[in-house]
């Protein structure tokens, strides 16, 4: 089965502004962004350091809040959410998909997915071993960390942060630390699930090469929306070459 892109506004940015001050000066991260992502898209967001890819990532992840503006995620300002239900809306609409993998070296693969899941699903071991089968690693549930590969690690991540089934997922840097073949191979595992799952994929990369497997691509400059592309016709992940 192949989920598409639907027409339902699933994130909205109604110019939000982020400042964090530094001092006697105020830095300004994002700048009157207005942005609306659709349920299903697979977004990739480029841009220099200090663009506001990270930051932009952390306002939708619940990590960090507006400094002015509105942002509805799924139907839900999540603007003015207390410290709790920024912690439930994580815990419940948000996967997080990180350059480093953080994995646990004391549980197994199928342990750490399933660590992931306990706080909000009873059949953790059942959903949990479908995710790691999902990526490519049914035969690999009873390894530690220090007994997979990069590659591997990361799938496992990847298992961890869709378990949930969450509505969106946030990618920073996810091949960050992976060589240029497991670098593909990775991305192939996110587009089949978004593909196949139709969850939201946002994925923030210095690589502009990965632009080519997206719906479309952001570009950000000093806190601002520079450039919004459509991809007609996105690559499969195997097809990149940088």
């Amino acid at each position: 089965m192949t989920v598409g892109v639907n027409g339902r506004d699933i994130i909205v940015f109604d110019k939000v502004n982020k400042i964090y001050p530094l001092g006697e000066v105020e830095v300004k991260a994002l700048q009157d962004v207005d942005l609306t992502i659709k349920e299903g898209e697979f977004i990739v967001i480029l841009g220099p350091s200090g663009s506001g890819k990270t930051t932009m990532l952390n306002l939708i992840g619940g990590m960090d809040t507006v400094t002015s503006g509105r942002l509805v995620v799924n139907g839900m300002d999540i603007s003015g959410l207390d410290v709790k239900q920024l912690t439930d809306y994580r815990r419940t609409q948000i996967g997080f998909i990180f350059q480093f993998f953080n994995l646990i070296p004391t549980l197994t693969a199928l342990e750490n997915v399933e660590f992931a899941l306990e706080l909000v699903s009873p059949n953790t071991r059942g959903k949990a071993r479908e995710a790691l089968e999902m990526v490519g690693l049914g035969k690999r549930l009873d390894h530690f960390p220090s007994q997979l590969s990069g590659g591997e690690q990361q799938r496992v991540a990847i298992a961890r942060a869709i378990v949930k089934d969450p509505p969106i997922l946030l990618c920073d840097e996810p091949t960050g630390e992976l060589d240029y073949e497991t670098g593909k191979n990775v991305l192939k595992v996110m587009q089949e699930i978004n593909r196949e799952k139709g969850q939201t994929i946002i994925l923030v990369t210095h690589n502009s090469a990965i632009a080519e497997m997206s719906h479309r691509t952001i570009r950000l400059h000093s806190g601002r929306v520079a450039e919004v592309v459509e991809v007609e016709n996105p690559k499969d992940a195997m097809e990149l070459v940088w």
